[in-house]
C-alpha cells in the first residue's frame, strides 16, 4: 500500500497486541517493529527498531487497566515517532480511560479527559482513532481531528441474526439510563424494534437505584445497550429490574467497552443476563473469560483497519458508521 508518496506502518503498544497483529493482517501488512520495556524503577523504555522517516505510522494503544501505564506507554511511542520523523502519527486508542471524567461534577473537580487529550496533542499525535468514547464531546477536547467510531453497527448486527426469527414486536432495546437513550435507540432502529428507558437514581460512584422503567417489556425479550461495563452494579441492576419489576421474559446485555473491573465477572455470572455483548477494545484476560459462561466476545479489528485504510487513502470514515 503506497498510494501516496507514504508507506503506512502498525505498531503495537503493550496493551493490545493482538489487535494490532489482527488489524495488520487485515491490512496485509506486519506489525512494527518496536520493544516496549519497564526499567527496575518503573520508567517506560520505548525502542523503534525500524525507519519511520516520512510514515502514516498508526500507534495501537487502549488506555485500560493499568490506565496510567498505558497512557504513559502511548505518549512516550507518539513522541518517539515524532522525533523519529514520522510523516503523520495516529493514536489508535480503541478505549480512551478517564473518558468519564469529562466534566466538573462538583466544585474543584478536574476534567482528567481534556488533561489526557492535552497530552496526547502535546506528545505529537496528528490524529486520534476512537471508539465510544462516554461522551461524545470529548471529540472537542482535542485541537487534532478524532475519527470517533461506534459500537452499535458492531453489536447490532450479532442480534439482528440471533434474533432472525423473533417478531419485532416481541424485541425492545433498552437504555439504562437517560444517558445512553441515544445509542439504545439507533440500536433499536438497527433492529427495527421498540425502546425502553431505565430511569435510576445513583446516590454514590458505582452504587444506582433504579426506581423506574418507562416503556413496555412485559413477557419480551430485551436487550440492555450500554458503552461501557465496569463493576456490572448498574446493568445487573437493570437487568433485575427488567424482569421483577417490568416482567420480561429474557434480558439480554451488550457494551463496546468491557471494563469488568472488581466483582464485575461474578455479578454478570449470576444475574438475571442469559448473555453478555462485549467488544474486544479491552482485552478479556483468559481467566475472566473461563469465569463466566455467559460472555461472548466480538472482534472490532476489521472496522478499526477498514477506518486506518479509509485515513491513510484520504477518504471518509463516517460510512463506517452511518
Amino acid at each position: 500500500m503506497n498510494l501516496h508518496g507514504k508507506d503506512i506502518k502498525i505498531f503495537a503498544a503493550s496493551a493490545t497486541p493482538q489487535m494490532a497483529q489482527q488489524i495488520a493482517r487485515q491490512l496485509g501488512l506486519p506489525v512494527g517493529n518496536a520493544d516496549v520495556a519497564t526499567f527496575s524503577d518503573g520508567e517506560i523504555s520505548v525502542s523503534i527498531n525500524e525507519s519511520v522517516r516520512g510514515s502514516d505510522v498508526f500507534v495501537v494503544q487502549s488506555t485500560c487497566a493499568p490506565v496510567n501505564n498505558n497512557l504513559m506507554e502511548l505518549l512516550i511511542m507518539i513522541d518517539a515517532f515524532k522525533r523519529a520523523s514520522a510523516g503523520r502519527i495516529t493514536a489508535v486508542i480503541p478505549y480512551f480511560g478517564y473518558a468519564r471524567q469529562d466534566r466538573k461534577a462538583k466544585a474543584r473537580d478536574p476534567i482528567s479527559a481534556k488533561l489526557c487529550a492535552d497530552l496526547i496533542t502535546a506528545a505529537g499525535a496528528d490524529r486520534v482513532l476512537t471508539m465510544d468514547l462516554h461522551a461524545a464531546q470529548i471529540q472537542g477536547f482535542f485541537n487534532i481531528p478524532v475519527d470517533h467510531l461506534l459500537g452499535v453497527p458492531l453489536l447490532a448486527p450479532y442480534f439482528r441474526e440471533k434474533f432472525k426469527d423473533v417478531p419485532r414486536d416481541e424485541l425492545v432495546a433498552v437504555s439504562p439510563d437517560l444517558g445512553s437513550v441515544t445509542r439504545a435507540r439507533k440500536f433499536a432502529e438497527r433492529l427495527e424494534c421498540s425502546l425502553a428507558i431505565i430511569d435510576k437514581r445513583r446516590p454514590k460512584a458505582n452504587v444506582s437505584e433504579v426506581m423506574n422503567i418507562i416503556g413496555d417489556v412485559k413477557g419480551k425479550k430485551v436487550i440492555l445497550v450500554d458503552d461501557l461495563i465496569d463493576t456490572a452494579g448498574t446493568i445487573c441492576n437493570a437487568a433485575a429490574a427488567l424482569v421483577e419489576k417490568g416482567g420480561a421474559s429474557e434480558v439480554y446485555g451488550c457494551a463496546t467497552h468491557g471494563v469488568l473491573s472488581g466483582p464485575a465477572i461474578e455479578r454478570i455470572e449470576k444475574s438475571a443476563f442469559k448473555e453478555m455483548v462485549l467488544l474486544d477494545t479491552i482485552p478479556l484476560s483468559e481467566e475472566k473469560r473461563a469465569a463466566s459462561s455467559k460472555i461472548q466476545v466480538l472482534p472490532v479489528a476489521p472496522v478499526f483497519a477498514e477506518a486506518i485504510e479509509r485515513i491513510y487513502e484520504d477518504k471518509p470514515v463516517s460510512p463506517l458508521f452511518v
